[in-house]
């Protein structure tokens, strides 16, 4: 299995003695399958003066981060726009893949508990200067017509039976622990299953995308979307009659009530016990 990281490197909600905001370095690892224990995954994390916001000094903290982690990962991923080129330059410069990428699942939760508990005791806090994240929406694009499945379905598992995803046969997918983001193992994950002749070929394509969730825009028509990266949307279908309708509502229902968590499936038919694709999403806010 690969290694891929996780990285933020942002101002926080806090000013040095100069009155100048402190930035702060965050790598964290990506836990890839359901059984990863969120407190085995790597974490490094160093405060920066905004005079040195630069790939040099970004660059050096990811070799810190290598040497202390004793492994380098193969590809990391970031989900700030404004720092694309920055990012991506520290990261060619030692080898490593960068992505734009809103999955970043334990990055969020991590930073999230740092708001709340680190930054609050650091001198210098600033408190509500924190805004959220938000995605400029780009107009949907159609899938490509060999990859369009002949059949889809709204589908529900628990998070328990989430649990045993290792032992399914799996050609491409992605998962996370579900105690990552507080979800019980009685909650109801909502998911969709796609079936395909070309399964192998559609969860190979999607593989190579930066998964980020399924969502279920209101409109004339009302579409079910997959958003990928930061900013790409893909139309997986219309949603015209009345009982899709009511599927997709308690599609995005089930999805709130899971913290956000839900998944994409990729099969040959509804016979098979195998999966040619299978990712385990979360549609979250990023600080």
């Amino acid at each position: 299995m690969p290694t891929i990281w996780e990285l933020d490197f942002y101002s926080r909600p806090l000013i040095d003695e100069q009155g100048k905001k402190v930035w702060e370095i965050l790598v964290c690892e990506s836990p890839l399958s359901v059984d990863r224990q969120p407190d085995s995954l790597f974490r490094y994390a160093e405060f920066c003066p905004s005079n040195e916001v630069n790939s040099v000094r970004l660059k050096t903290a990811i070799e810190k981060a290598i040497s202390q982690s004793g492994q380098s990962p193969s590809k990391i991923r970031f989900f700030r726009l404004a720092m694309k080129n920055m990012i991506t330059k520290a990261c060619e410069e030692l080898g490593i893949s960068a992505s734009l990428s809103r999955h970043t699942i334990a990055l969020n939760q991590w930073m999230q508990q740092r708001l709340k508990e680190v930054y609050p005791q650091e001198p210098g806090f600033q408190p509500g200067t924190t805004p959220t994240v938000s995605f400029a929406e780009t107009n949907p694009q159609a899938l490509p017509d060999a990859l369009l499945g002949q059949k889809w379905a709204f589908v529900t598992l628990t998070a328990e039976a989430l649990k045993d995803m290792n032992e399914w046969a799996i050609d491409f997918g992605e998962a996370f622990p579900l105690s990552l983001v507080g979800v019980k193992p009685e909650t109801l994950i909502p998911g969709l299953v796609i079936f395909s002749s070309r399964a192998v070929p559609m969860a190979a394509w999607m593989s190579g995308l930066e998964l980020a969730c399924l969502k279920v825009e209101e409109g004339s028509p009302t579409r079910l979307l997959l958003e990928t990266g930061v900013g790409d949307r893909w139309t997986i279908a219309n949603l015209a009659d009345t009982k899709l309708l009511a599927e997709a509502k308690n599609f995005e229902a089930n999805k709130q009530q899971a913290q956000g968590v839900h998944f994409l499936a990729i099969q040959a038919n509804p016979e098979t016990e195998a999966f040619a694709g299978f990712w385990l999403l979360q549609e979250d806010k990023l600080a």
